[in-house]
């Protein structure tokens, strides 16, 4: 017993002994391990906190996915924010000590930490006014300038996950999507209306060609029924007559070059079995008679 005291003394002794000081607080080994294991800890509970009321608590009430992930995400950050200050404190740090590490941040932020700072903010009004919410079709410019169209997958401090349909995901800032234009293709709702360009010959009759373009419509599953489709006459083109073919879907919002193929084999079959003519695109070239005597009176001479 005497010995196992001893070590007591001795580790308890070990762990006391001030390693540094910061303003009037010393830290020890103790008070370290404390800090580590606490902060890490709150961390992981949060984020299993998140995850539970996310896709337990709120699923049961049906509550969209977007509306789930900002109500779990802000009460999160609320959760840690107040876990640090109690740990803080109960650590026995010396406010003053925040007060300087305040300060020393603010400077950090002022020199390198402005993109951070600003994706952390622009990442808090995404997930309060929600403009683009986890589960959105939104199409972004990048940094690079490139286009990114996909679904909202995530919505972190830092950044917005948007997974493609070639099942890429791309990491946009969140500052990009507050400052620059960003088309949600579903912030109302899921519907969406394509506008689809059909050429026809000029001796068609435009009547039987609205009427077969909306038997293609009205055969195609992915097209919704209300509103209903509709076929507008656009354009007396060069070569042709323009036709628009105008669908709304939900189906294929993420894949919209699926249905135009759908829709344009289906034209294709609809227009051969009624003998309706797509056009090739032609130039007709007039050449003047004077011009070609001329030419013909050049090459004799």
């Amino acid at each position: 017993m005497e010995t196992l005291k001893i070590f007591y003394l001795s580790a308890r002794e070990f762990l006391e002994h001030p390693l540094f000081k910061l303003g009037n607080t010393a830290f020890t080994l103790s008070t370290i391990l404390y800090l580590v294991i606490s902060i890490t800890l709150l961390f992981y509970l949060s984020g299993k906190l998140k995850r539970l009321l996310q896709n337990r608590i709120l699923a049961k009430y049906n509550v969209e996915i977007g509306v789930r992930q900002a109500i779990s995400t802000i009460l999160r950050y609320v959760i840690v924010v107040v876990g640090l200050v109690v740990i803080i404190q109960t650590a026995g740090i010396d406010l003053s000590f925040i007060t300087i590490l305040a300060g020393a941040l603010g400077v950090g932020i002022g020199f390198g930490l402005q993109n951070i700072t600003n994706n952390f903010v622009s990442g808090i009004v995404i997930l309060i006014e929600r403009p683009v919410k986890v589960g959105d079709r939104i199409e972004v410019n990048t940094t690079s300038g490139e286009k990114v169209n996909g679904d909202v997958i995530n919505i972190s401090a830092r950044a917005t996950t948007i997974l493609t349909n070639d099942n890429i995901a791309i990491i946009v800032p969140n500052s990009n999507l507050i400052t620059s234009a960003v088309i949600n293709w579903s912030y109302n709702d899921r519907r969406v209306r394509f506008n689809f360009v059909v050429p026809v010959h000029y001796d068609e009759d435009p009547e039987v060609v609205k009427k077969l373009l909306l038997e293609v419509a009205r055969e195609n599953e992915g097209v919704l029924k209300n509103p209903i489709p509709d076929v507008l006459l656009d354009e007396f083109a060069d070569s042709s007559i323009n036709y628009v073919l105008r669908i709304w879907t939900t189906r294929y919002i993420q894949k919209p070059g699926v249905l135009r193929s759908q829709l344009y084999y289906a034209i294709a079959k609809k227009f051969r079995e009624n003998n309706i003519t797509i056009p090739y695109h032609q130039l007709d070239l007039y050449v003047k008679e004077m011009v070609s005597e001329k030419l013909k009176s050049g090459l004799d001479g």
